[in-house]
C-alpha cells in the first residue's frame, strides 16, 4: 500500500516516514525490498511496527541483560500482533564515560530522538537503566512525539562480604572511606571489590538509576510495577513481555508522550522523588524531561512539597535496605498507594488508564518493613531541600534525608579548591589547613566548568581527618553527587562558578553559613567585597574550537533548567509545576 492509497489517514508501519526519492510509491517499494532481504513476509510487514531501542554494550554492565529483554519485548509485541524491530543507540555507563556521563546525556537524547524520527515505527520501547540513559531516552521520546514506553534493565543483586550484605554503590563509598582512613587493608578492599556488584543491572540502592526507574513509573511512562524487578529475575523478563504488548496497544491508540507527560504527571514524579529519598540528580533530569514539553519546575514549589511529603522508603543511602527488598515489599504500587492523597490520580499512563485506575487494580497491601505507612516515615519530610542565598541566587540542593543532623545548621571557615584537579592534588596532603568544622568548597564542576557537571560534589574527607575518625563535613559545590552517596553536601549551586556565579569568588578563610531549617546557604562576605573580587578577577567562560565539546559549552543550560541544550528545550513555556 502506498501513501496515496490511505485516503488521508496518517501513514503507519513501513509506510511511515518514507525516504524522499520524489516518488513515495518507489520509496515504499524499495524499503520493502531491502527488509525482505532479512526474510520478512508481506504479512509481517503489514503489521504495526514497534521499534525497540537496544542500549546493550559491553562497556555497560548495567545493561548486561539487554539481549534477554529485547527477546522478551519482541515476544510481547508479536503476541499482540505487532512487528518488533530493534535498533542500537548510544549507551552510557557512569564508570566508563569521560569526562562524565552527564556530558553525554544530551547527545544520547538527540540520538534517541532522531532515530525514532528517522525510522518507521508506530511506537517505541526504550530499554535503558544506567543513570543517564533513562532520562536521555525520555527526553528524546518526549521530543520525537511517537508513542513510547520505558523498560528499565532492573537492579543488580546484592552480594556478601564476610557475612555482611553489600551492594553498589553506597557500600562502595563506605568501604572506600574506611580504606582511606586506614581502617581496612588492601586485601580487604580487594575482596569487597569482588562482592559489591553481584550481577548485571543497575545499582542496588536508591541511587540515580533506581530513582529514575521509580520516577518513570510515577510519570506513567512505564507499566505498573515495572520499576523494581531486579535485572536477573523472571519478574524482569515478564515485565519486558508486558511492555512489548502494551506498546502495540499504544500504537493503536496513538498514545504519545505529550498526552502522558503533563504537568500533573511531573508533579506526581516530584512527589515520589521526595518520598523515596531519591537522588539529587532526579530533579535535574525531571527538569530536563519537562523542559522538552514546555513545562518549568519551580524549585520553591518543590521545597514546599518537600515540607509535606515524608520519606517512606527505607533504602540506602537514606535507610537500610536494597532495591530487591523494595520489589518484594510491593514496589511502586505499594508506595503510590501510601501517597495516594497527594497524587493527581487522573494522570494518564501508558496502559491508557489513569493512575488512580492502576492503583485500584494493584495487588492488595501486605505487612512489610521497607515501604512505610504515611504516618510512620523514616524521615518526617521530603528527602531534598532547596537552598538559596547570596552563594546560590538560582538555588542549590541538599539531600537532607542522607545528611548529618548535627551539621545541617552550621557556620564554618571555607577551605577552597579551585577545581577538581586542585582538590585531587591537595585533599590528602597532611599540610592542608583544614579542621572538621570547616566547609569544603569545590569550584568549576558545574555544567560548563568540568564540563558535564560531574559527580565530584561528593568530596572525600581529607585523609588526615578521615584517619582521625571524621565521617562527614559540610561540602559545597556547583557539581552533582551520585544518588548512592550520603553526607551533608550542598550541590547544584546556581549559577556555576565557571560562568561567574558567586561561588567563583569564595576565598580560603571566608565564612559560610548553612541553615537547612531556614533553607539558606550564604557567604558571609559583603556585596561590596564580592563586587570588588569580581572586578579584579574577570571570569573567562570555557570554550572549545570544534566538535561536540563546542556544541556542549555553547548551548548547555544551568542546573535549574536541567543541564539540557537550550535548542532542545521547547521554544516556549506552557506551564509551571507545582503551580505557584
Amino acid at each position: 500500500m502506498t501513501q496515496r492509497d490511505q485516503g488521508g489517514k496518517p501513514p503507519g508501519g513501513l509506510s511511515k516516514g518514507l525516504t524522499n526519492y520524489g516518488d513515495t510509491g518507489f520509496s515504499l517499494f524499495l524499503r520493502k525490498a531491502f527488509i525482505k532481504g532479512a526474510g520478512y513476509t508481506d504479512d509481517a510487514l503489514a503489521r504495526p511496527v514497534i521499534g525497540i531501542v537496544n542500549t546493550g554494550s559491553s562497556y555497560n554492565p548495567c545493561h548486561g541483560n539487554a539481549p534477554q529483554l529485547v527477546e522478551a519485548v519482541k515476544r510481547g509485541v508479536m503476541l499482540a500482533g505487532g512487528l518488533p524491530v530493534d535498533f542500537p543507540t548510544i549507551s552510557v555507563h557512569e564508570s566508563f564515560s569521560q569526562p562524565t556521563s552527564m556530558y553525554l546525556r544530551n547527545l544520547m537524547s538527540m540520538d534517541t530522538e532522531e532515530m525514532i524520527r528517522a525510522q518507521p515505527m508506530d511506537a517505541v520501547v526504550l530499554i535503558g537503566g544506567c543513570d543517564k540513559t533513562v532520562p536521555a531516552q525520555l527526553m528524546g521520546a518526549a521530543s520525537a512525539g511517537v508513542p513510547a514506553i520505558q523498560l528499565v534493565t532492573g537492579s543488580m543483586l546484592t552480594g556478601s562480604h564476610r557475612g555482611e550484605r553489600v551492594g553498589a554503590c553506597t557500600d562502595c563509598r563506605r568501604y572506600w572511606g574506611r580504606y582511606r582512613a586506614d581502617e581496612i587493608d588492601t586485601a580487604e578492599i580487594t575482596d569487597v571489590n569482588n562482592q559489591l556488584v553481584a550481577s548485571v543491572g543497575t545499582c542496588s540502592v536508591m541511587g540515580t538509576a533506581s530513582t529514575m526507574a521509580c520516577l518513570t513509573e510515577a510519570l506513567g511512562m512505564m507499566i505498573s510495577g515495572g520499576a523494581s524487578a531486579p535485572a536477573v529475575t523472571a519478574d524482569r523478563i515478564r515485565v519486558a513481555e508486558r511492555t512489548g504488548a502494551t506498546a502495540v496497544a499504544m500504537a493503536a491508540a496513538r498514545l504519545t508522550p505529550e498526552r502522558i507527560l503533563t504537568g500533573k504527571a511531573i508533579e506526581n514524579a516530584l512527589r515520589v522523588l521526595l518520598a523515596i529519598g531519591g537522588s539529587t540528580n532526579g530533579i535535574v533530569h525531571l527538569t530536563a524531561i519537562a523542559g522538552r514539553l514546555g513545562i518549568d519546575i519551580d524549585l520553591t514549589g518543590l521545597d514546599r512539597m518537600s515540607r509535606e511529603t515524608p520519606v517512606l522508603v527505607d533504602l540506602k543511602p537514606s535507610g537500610q535496605h536494597y532495591m530487591e527488598d523494595f520489589h518484594k515489599a510491593g514496589g511502586m504500587p505499594a508506595l503510590l498507594r501510601e501517597l495516594r492523597p497527594l497524587l493527581h490520580l487522573d494522570a494518564l499512563t501508558v496502559s491508557g488508564r489513569t493512575l488512580g485506575e492502576e492503583l485500584d487494580a494493584a495487588p492488595a497491601p501486605f505487612a512489610q518493613e521497607v515501604i512505610r505507612a504515611f504516618d510512620a516515615p523514616i524521615y518526617p519530610v521530603g528527602g531534598l531541600a532547596v537552598l538559596r542565598g547570596n552563594l546560590a541566587p538560582g538555588g542549590a540542593i541538599i539531600k537532607q534525608s542522607a545528611a548529618d543532623a548535627r551539621l545541617m545548621e552550621h557556620e564554618g571557615r571555607a577551605v577552597v579548591f579551585e577545581d577538581a584537579e586542585d582538590m585531587a592534588r591537595r585533599i590528602d596532603d597532611d599540610a592542608l589547613d583544614v579542621t572538621a568544622d570547616d566547609i569544603l568548597v569545590l569550584k568549576r564542576i558545574g555544567p560548563t566548568g568540568a564540563p558535564g557537571m560531574p559527580e565530584a560534589g561528593y568530596m572525600p574527607i581529607p585523609r588526615k581527618l578521615a584517619r582521625a575518625g571524621v565521617k562527614d563535613m559540610v561540602r559545597v559545590s556547583d557539581g552533582r553527587m551520585s544518588g548512592t552517596a550520603a553526607g551533608t553536601i550542598v550541590l547544584h549551586v546556581t549559577p556555576e562558578a565557571a560562568i561567574g556565579g558567586p561561588l567563583a569568588h569564595v576565598r580560603n578563610g571566608d565564612r559560610i553559613r548553612l541553615s537547612v531549617r531556614q533553607r539558606e546557604i550564604s557567604l558571609l562576605v559583603s556585596e561590596a567585597e564580592l563586587a570588588q573580587r569580581a572586578a579584579a578577577q574577570p571570569i573567562e567562560r570555557p570554550q572549545a574550537e570544534r566538535g561536540y565539546r563546542k556544541l556542549f559549552l555553547d548551548t548547555v543550560t544551568q542546573a535549574d533548567q536541567g543541564v539540557d541544550f537550550d535548542f532542545l528545550r521547547a521554544p516556549a513555556s506552557k506551564q509551571t509545576v507545582p503551580p505557584r
